[in-house]
Formats: C-alpha cells, structure tokens, sequence
C-alpha cells in the first residue's frame, strides 16, 4: 500500500496508543503489570529470581514487549495463558470514566482508532472502564496484529520474532494496511520513545503524551491527552470550517432551487 506525502499535513484520522496514553501512568496499571509479567516468568517459565528483573528489562527493550522477547529467545507458552496472567489481575478499578476525554473525542468527526500491543481482553475492558470505548472506529491490538494464520508476507520476519508488536516498522506498517490509514494524514498519541520514532520514521505526525518536551522523532508534547484541545485547536477549527462550509453550499442549494420555482 503506497502513500503520497504532503507537505501541508492536513489530517484525516487520529491513531491512539492505549496504556499510559488514554490514561495516565499514575493510575498504576503499567507497575503492576511489570510485576505481573515478572511474576509469570518465575513461576510459569522457571526463571531464576535472582536475574529476572534485569532479563525482563533485556528483553523488553530489545523486542518492543517482554513477551515478544521470551518467544523470540525460545521460550514456548500459550498466548491466551500469559495474556490472563498479565493483564488479567490488573487493578483496572482505579480506570473511571473520563467525561472530559470522552467529549474531546466525539467532538472530532475525523476518523479515530486504537492501536496497542495488548490482548483485545485488556483493551476493550480498560476503554470500557474509560468508558470511551464507543470512540473508536476500530481497535488494532495483539490478535489483530498476529493472527492464527500463515501470513506470507512476513514469514521471514517471524522466524526471528515470533510477535508482531511495536516499536517494530513491520507493526505500523501492518496497521496502515489493516485500517487503509495513509500516515502523512494521521496524528499518532503514544507515550513511547521508541514507538514514536518508528511512527516517525514511516511518515506518521507524532505526539508524545506524557511529557512536557519534544524528543526526537516527535513533532508535539502533551503532558496529558487532556490537553489535545489546546495543542491542536485547528482540529476543531477545521471541523467548524467543514460544517460552514456545507451550511453555505445548502444554503445556496435552497436558493436555486426556490428561484427556479419561482
């Protein structure tokens, strides 16, 4: 699928990334499922304690999750398995509803999607939570990325990584796809660095959420998702812009047609 880049970005779908970005890291989910995950390699996979918080950070940084990294270095588990281990204790009772995020998103007709690394479970239970879920065009999350099928088209780079997740380029690129997106059209949320720049680097607007300065391969910083409003006021201008725009032309429409009636 081929894009045509634009030098006047004018944006047509907004892509969001779900934990730490539609909710704050504050709300401690993000700790408690490192915990979770470090718990499920000593009991379930037999890891030494002693090395286990050094090898989750190992793993985790070189292949975008955790449990890309023990599929990639050969451990064998069930997917559903460790997806209910993880996420499935959650303290998902300190998400409530956002009211506020929740107006900000129905406010922009453009189009809106969630793209996560977590199972569907998990991120169709924290959008409810948010009670946001109803948003979102579509969720591209874990099973949509890696599906129980043969998928030719990136066999080879499954032989080394057995998960498709981000920050991989082969992720966004599976995406755009899956969702006909064209990224020189679409805003990217994410809180983080690395899937920021890989955003970046296949031709997507990127927006740090969570941080106050710009990084590298970020085009804007919001401190929190609640700010988009105030980071990006043209989005609701050009909406107005479009709605005045179609008045007008009904208008004349109305007029036409009551002088030729008349």
């Amino acid at each position: 699928m081929e894009f045509v880049n634009s030098s006047t970005p004018r944006y047509e779908c907004l892509l969001f990334d779900l934990d730490d970005t539609l909710y704050p890291f504050s709300s401690g989910l993000s700790d408690a499922c490192t915990n979770n995950i470090i718990e499920f390699m000593v009991q379930k996979l037999g890891i030494d304690e002693e090395g286990v918080v050094e090898l989750n950070d190992i793993l985790y940084k070189k292949h975008g999750t955790t449990m890309a990294g023990l599929k990639a270095v050969g451990y064998e588990f069930d997917n559903d398995e460790y997806h209910s281990y993880v996420h499935g204790r959650l303290p998902y009772e300190n998400l409530k509803p956002d009211p506020v995020l929740r107006n900000l998103l129905l406010s922009l007709p453009f189009r809106k999607l969630v793209f996560s690394n977590g199972d569907e479970v998990h991120v169709t239970k924290a959008l409810k939570r948010l009670d946001i879920e109803d948003c979102f065009e579509r969720i591209i999350n874990f099973e949509t990325l890696n599906p129980k099928i043969h998928d030719s088209c990136v066999a080879d780079y499954l032989i080394e990584n057995p998960v498709i997740c981000k920050p991989a380029e082969i992720a966004f690129k599976k995406a755009f796809d899956i969702a006909q997106l064209n990224p020189y059209t679409t805003l990217f949320f994410d809180d983080s660095t690395r899937n920021i720049q890989t955003g970046k680097s296949v031709g997507l607007h990127t927006v740090l959420v969570g941080k106050s300065e710009k990084i590298d391969g970020s085009d804007y910083a919001l401190e929190s998702i609640h700010n988009m409003k105030d980071a990006f006021p043209e989005l609701w201008s050009e909406c107005n812009n479009n709605n005045e725009s179609e008045t007008i032309v009904y208008a004349s429409q109305i007029s036409i047609e009551t002088s030729v009636q008349a």
